[in-house]
């Protein structure tokens, strides 16, 4: 028994505490971000945002999450309601699940896996089953139309991604997250990460996370003047609730890998003191931060794309772009180790 506990029962109580941790942590970041992104939405429009519940309205999210949890869900006659119900639950699950290889600081992954990057992406691809089993099983024209926007649109801008991705790896050399922050541990710091040699494949890997999430200007998915509010138009309570956790964490996902492939990760700015007496948990949720705070303001001033303009720009503009950095970075990597 002592032998069974130390080789399986310690290890699993121990992966188990690790999740709850990390989910319970990334559950408060979230509902913060959320009501970051409402300030940052309402001062740029020179209104107050939240400020009622709590002090200066930060429990305002909290305040949300009651009201979702106790209204009644409403389910269509005419809906499939098993994946009408499961849909919501995929959403959010795959979303949180993407975030047990990801890196906080050195040592600090519930899977601190060789293969964390395809794992990442291969996750991110299964969320569009999500929104297609809503609009399919919603039995709605207006939610079936949303889907299929979003399956074409997500698949689009997966292809950029995954070029962006491959520039990375090859100076990295790896697929592991956490090697692939430690490539970038250089004496000059902030200037020596991947996102100044590459800073258009970072500009490209920025508009396709928001495509990819269907954050504003690319939400055509749950577009209000258009289709009402998208593949999510026949939801309520807490499965509607459930949808745009699992889109926030998504989100918050694209920013930390954004931070850990071209911002250093847990790295700090430069690598002396004071910058090295900050945890490095702490870097990496600031550089989180700020790729949120770069999100929320393109929420608030750039308008909304029409469908063509959104598929124009991702198969004629970033997948030419994407893949001639993968032909340039591989070219000059040849030469130089050539040399």
């Amino acid at each position: 028994m002592a032998e069974f506990w130390s080789d399986y029962g310690l290890p699993f109580a121990l992966i188990v505490a690790q999740s709850v941790t990390l989910l319970v942590a990334l559950l408060l970041i979230v509902a913060f971000l959320l009501y970051a992104d409402r300030k940052v939405w309402a001062a740029v429009q020179m209104r107050r945002g939240p400020n009622v519940v709590g002090p200066w309205g930060l429990l305002q999210s909290f305040a949300d999450l009651l009201k979702f949890v106790f209204k009644e869900p409403i389910i269509p006659a005419g809906a499939n309601k098993g994946i009408f119900l499961l849909a919501p639950l995929v959403t959010a699950g795959l979303a949180l699940s993407a975030w047990a290889v990801m890196p906080v600081d050195q040592g600090w992954a519930v899977a601190d896996i060789n293969v964390g990057i395809l794992f990442i992406f291969a996750i991110s691809s299964l969320q569009v089953y999500g929104v297609i089993m809503a609009g399919w099983a919603s039995n709605s024209k207006y939610a079936f139309l949303a889907a299929l926007r979003s399956a074409a649109q997500m698949v689009s801008y997966e292809v950029s991604i995954g070029f962006v991705i491959i520039t990375v790896l090859l100076i990295a050399g790896t697929l592991n997250l956490s090697a692939i922050v430690e490539a970038q541990d250089n004496a000059l710091g902030m200037f020596g990460w991947y996102w100044l040699p590459l800073l258009p494949t970072f500009v490209v890997f920025f508009i396709s996370a928001l495509a990819e999430t269907n954050r504003p200007p690319f939400d055509l998915l749950e577009a209000e003047s258009e289709l009402v509010a998208g593949f999510m138009v026949e939801y309520s309570s807490t499965p509607y609730m459930l949808f745009m956790l699992g889109e926030y964490v998504a989100v918050v996902l694209m920013c930390g890998l954004g931070t850990v492939l071209f911002l250093g990760g847990w790295l700090p700015l430069f690598p002396v003191p004071p910058f090295t007496w900050i945890p490095g948990v702490l870097w990496f949720i600031l550089k989180v931060c700020f790729l949120f705070f770069l999100i929320a303001m393109v929420k608030a001033i750039v308008p909304r794309y029409r469908y063509d303009q959104l598929m124009r720009l991702g198969w004629k503009v970033f997948l030419p772009l994407s893949l001639a950095m993968v032909v340039i970075v591989a070219a000059v990597l040849h030469l130089w180790h050539g040399t």
